[in-house]
């Protein structure tokens, strides 16, 4: 798990931290039950404090996305597997718009879309099933 703290950021430290654990548990980087570097042992690889990791393992918790265990460290949840569909669902929607606008912008109409977008699938779907 790479985390990258950036001070050109306006967000505070903590909520980086919180934000990029997130997008690995959302994006199925972090596997359920797979465990996280302890609060002491981030706050050690970033330089940073560890009231600062705390915070951001707290705030994943009160989230639903880690599980902190007493004298066993964090652990992604995987209890959490509708909230997370959720999430995902959210950002892909997110995405979606995004594209849907650019598409306008661009003068690409539905069909064409819908074309390019079925051709895409195709691809990726043949790209797994060689692998």
């Amino acid at each position: 798990m790479n985390i990258l703290i950036s001070n050109a950021s306006a967000d505070p430290i903590y909520l980086q931290i919180k934000n990029q654990i997130k997008q690995s548990i959302l994006s199925g980087e972090l596997s359920p039950g797979e465990s996280l570097p302890s609060i002491r042992q981030l706050a050690k690889d970033l330089q940073i404090s560890v009231i600062t990791t705390k915070r951001a393992y707290e705030e994943l918790e009160k989230e639903g996305l880690i599980d902190s265990v007493v004298g066993k460290g964090s652990f992604v949840s995987g209890a959490n597997q509708a909230f997370i569909r959720e999430q995902r669902l959210k950002q892909w929607e997110e995405k979606l718009i995004e594209i849907a606008q650019e598409s306008k912008a661009l003068g690409i109409s539905m069909p064409e879309l819908l074309d390019h977008l079925r051709m895409l699938y195709q691809e990726e779907k043949e790209n797994h099933e060689h692998h």
